[in-house]
This record gives C-alpha cells, structure tokens and sequence, in this order.
C-alpha cells in the first residue's frame, strides 16, 4: 500500500490569482497483477484576471474571480502476460464546470522488458455553463503511443506522441474582446410654444463596448516529448531532460525543455534542483481588440462560426521560465517528506502580444509526504 498527501499553493504576483490545493492520492496492490489506485483533489481559487478588456479604459480590465474545484480518479490495473492494461475514470467539477473522463491504455514489455512501449487513448465529456446563456457541450479524444529503451543500466531514453481533438464550447465564457464604436442618437423635437418644432439633431457617440470572445468550435492539436534520464555513479546523481514541441491548428506551436539534477547527499537526503523553459508563438486569430477586424456585429452568443477572435493572453505570443529546488527526505523505510519551491514567470514575446499587465509573475510551495507499507 502506498499514499501521498500533498498541499500546493499558488500566488501570483501583484495580489492576482491565489490557489490553494490539496492533493491526496492512494494505490494498493490487490491481487498478484492487480492494483487500484486513486487522486483527490481540491483547489480553492480567488483573485483577479485579465478578461480581455485593455487597461486603462472604460471597461474593466481585471475581473474577480473565486471558485472551488474537487477532482477525483480512480484506475484499475492488470497484468497479462506481458502487458499491463489500465482503465481509468475521474470527474472534476468547478461552479460552472463539470468533466468526466474515460482512459484505456497498455503498456507492452518487449526485449526482456528492456523496451515498454505505451499506448492508450482518452476521452472527456465537459460542460461549461455559460453565464446568461446557460450550459454548453465540448468532448475531447486523446490518442496517444510512446516507447521507452533501457540503454544501459544507467540510462533510459523514451519518446511520445499524443494526437488530440477537441469540439463544441470552446470559448473561454469569461474572456472578453472590446471594440471602440459610435453611437448614434437620433434627431429630437421640441416645441417652441408658438406652434412650431425647433429640431435637435443627434449626436455621434464614442463608446467602447466589449463582447464574447469567439475560438473555432474545434482543435487538433499535436504533441511530441522526448526524455532521457542519465545516473552518474561517482556523483551519485541523476540528470533528466525532457523536451516538448506541440502544435495544434489554433496555429499555436510550442516548444518546452527541461532540465532536473537529483543529487543525493547522504543516504536520506536528495536535492533537485530544476529549470524549465517554454514558447508559443499566438493563435491566428488573437488580436487585442476587434478594431481592425471586418466585422458588423459581433454575436451575442458566438458559435466559432464567421470571424474567430481572442483577447486572451493565454493565446498570444509569449514566453514562461521556471526555476526551482525540491528537497526529498527519507524518514524511515515507510515514510518520506518533500518540499519544492519554484518561482514562475511569463512574459510577451514578438508583436502578437497582450498589454504587459496580463501575464503573471507567480510563486509555488509544494510540501507532501509519502507512506508506503
């Protein structure tokens, strides 16, 4: 048998978004082949965001947002022969969010179990709840196939692929795209008390509005991650590197590297520091405001059909590091502790990018511990 209990807290800078989570997870060997395992979680989330709107105008650029979101997944195993079949099940629920998921995988031993190879696909069935305009569908399928090759008994390099696909609400029902028009007020009478009107002509306006966001009903999305993990016996240190590159017809590509030290330092200590860089570059179809776009009237309940547009941050052109340091101590045979600590930043990179304000500078406390019997 085996738990973890973990607590994580999110803060980013400038009093925005606060998460608080609380992750507790439990796997048990039931038969000879057979094991169950389970995650809880709970996240509590306040704070503010950007919704869209540029700062310094009318229109309100940061929203309030507070939500509390439980998770849970339960995954039954088996081996055959030289296969190890999975099937998994997990909800997640928010206020205006609910997902279930379904995920069928196997893992293959092949060349005296130097090779595994994995593969698996999954399936979510979401429903948003949009504000005023009430529930909304969205499903996403996941394919996904990897190998991993024992090298040496020191070193194991692995590669996979995941195809995804996603349909139906895909807007984000809180994300915003504001637009500077003119109102027309129209001519007046009055009368003059001798029997006549005396007319008074109307007056343009300036107004800025703002309205839905409107993504394609649809996403297909590609991602490719190589790892390699290397032991170093005079140093008694393992070195993993990991790098990532997706792409999905969003017209988003990104590319992730990752590099993580395990030093050992004595026989109950491990210190692991670790780096982490990402890019994207922006959808097609993000812009800061709807200026510019040929547009007559934007739709008041958007269906991804007709011009796609996006305020949204999340989908400009940007660059994320992390940096950070994990501590893993070992108690006795049956229990271990950690801390991490990482400090995470992203910032605008290239022309399609957001107002400066809008991306997130944040810090992360990770502690947990683990028992195994």
């Amino acid at each position: 048998m085996e738990y973890d209990y973990s607590y994580q807290l999110y803060q980013e800078d400038d009093d925005r978004i606060r998460v608080e989570s609380h992750y507790v997870r439990g796997k048990w060997d039931i038969l000879e082949g057979t094991s169950f395992r389970m995650q809880y979680l709970n996240d509590a989330i306040s704070g503010a965001s950007p919704t869209g709107a540029l700062p310094g105008g009318v229109q309100p650029y940061l929203a309030n947002v507070e939500d509390i979101r439980t998770g849970i997944l339960g995954a039954l195993s088996q081996q055959i022969g030289n296969h190890r079949v999975e099937l998994e099940i997990s909800q997640s629920k928010e206020n205006d969010y609910l997902s279930n998921g379904y995920a069928l995988s196997d893992e293959i031993d092949l060349n005296q179990k130097n090779t595994t190879l994995t593969l698996g696909v999954n399936y979510l069935d979401d429903t948003v709840t949009v504000p005023i305009l009430g529930d909304r569908g969205k499903e996403s399928f996941d394919f996904f196939t990897g190998v991993s090759q024992l090298l040496s008994k020191n070193t194991v390099v692995s590669g996979n692929l995941t195809l995804g696909y996603s349909h139906g609400y895909m807007n984000d029902p809180y994300k915003v795209v504001q637009r500077d028009e003119i109102l027309h007020t129209p001519n007046t009478s009055i009368d003059a008390g001798d029997g006549t009107q005396i007319i008074i002509p109307g007056v343009d306006v300036p107004v800025t509005n703002i309205y839905r966001e409107n993504r394609p009903d649809s996403r297909f999305r590609q991602v490719m991650q190589l790892e390699a993990k290397h032991y170093f016996e005079a140093e008694k240190a393992a070195l993993d590197a990991v790098f990532r590159y997706t792409h999905d017809d969003y017209g988003i590509s990104s590319e992730m590297v990752q590099a993580e030290w395990r030093q050992e330092v004595g026989e109950h200590l491990e210190v692991i520091p670790f780096v982490r860089y990402y890019h994207q570059n922006a959808a097609t179809f993000f812009v800061n405001d709807l200026n510019h776009l040929n547009l007559i009237k934007p739709a008041d309940d958007p269906n991804g059909s007709g011009p796609n547009y996006s305020a949204d941050y999340r989908l400009s052109s940007f660059d994320a590091s992390s940096i950070g340091l994990r501590l893993l101590g070992k108690v006795s045979e049956n229990l271990s502790l950690t801390a991490t600590y990482e400090r995470y930043s992203m910032k605008g990179s290239g022309e399609d990018v957001a107002p400066s304000g809008s991306y997130p500078s944040a810090n992360m406390l990770t502690v947990g511990l683990n028992l195994k019997f």
